[in-house]
């Protein structure tokens, strides 16, 4: 899709919800989490996913306590099956004791079909989309695991700077993950070395 073509057509669903919530760069993490080599994740997972984090962003809005886990908790209460109907209207109040527009909330979540409409439709990805290169996957699953574990680490902090356990500024998780070869003695960053090719061993030779 042409950038003329996206700036006359009606916005998605998706494209909406992100732009209301702030979740800047949620897309691209959407068609990335589809098309990955390995692990790749559902529409179904994906959807519970965005989801997720648009309650997270209405709580944060009106400046509610989150604790670890809440956010997960919540949304199971209020979609999950096997949820009974008097735990799911609990739920509901506690979100709208605390300010958040329950109403609003379950409008905007999103279904499975909603993300693969976006997927395929806005972003032009799908799931055939997928590297041939062996090390171009590990790469791209490295990447992933860091942007999860960054996820729930941001998370969690801000969970305890919002409850005044934690004196902490503005900030950035960085993850740092480092190879260390004991034959060569060299040290490289896990995503530095597979790009490379691989460590210094057998690129001299060394006297004993």
């Amino acid at each position: 899709m042409t950038a003329e073509q996206g700036s006359s057509r009606r916005q998605s669903k998706i494209e909406r919800v992100i732009e209301q919530y702030d979740l800047n760069g949620f897309g691209e993490t959407l068609a990335r989490r589809w098309t990955a080599p390995e692990d790749s994740d559902s529409l179904r997972d994906l959807a519970d996913l965005m989801n997720q984090e648009v309650l997270n962003a209405a709580l944060h809005e009106v400046d509610a306590d989150v604790l670890e886990g809440e956010v997960e908790n919540m949304y199971t209460l209020l979609t999950d099956d096997e949820t009974t109907e008097g735990m799911r209207v609990q739920a509901k109040n506690t979100l709208r004791s605390k300010g958040v527009d329950v109403d609003q909330l379950l409008s905007d979540f999103i279904s499975h079909q909603a993300v693969y409409t976006y997927l395929t439709d806005i972003r032009g990805v799908s799931k055939e989309t997928k590297s041939t290169n062996r090390v171009d996957s590990v790469i791209q699953s490295v990447q992933k695991l860091r942007g999860r574990l960054v996820a729930v680490i941001e998370r969690s902090l801000d969970s305890l700077q919002n409850t005044d356990k934690l004196r902490l500024g503005d900030f950035d998780v960085l993850v740092d993950t480092q190879v260390f070869c004991r034959d060569c003695g060299t040290q490289y960053e896990v995503v530095q070395l597979l790009q490379r090719g691989g460590c210094d061993c057998g690129t001299e030779t060394r006297t004993e």
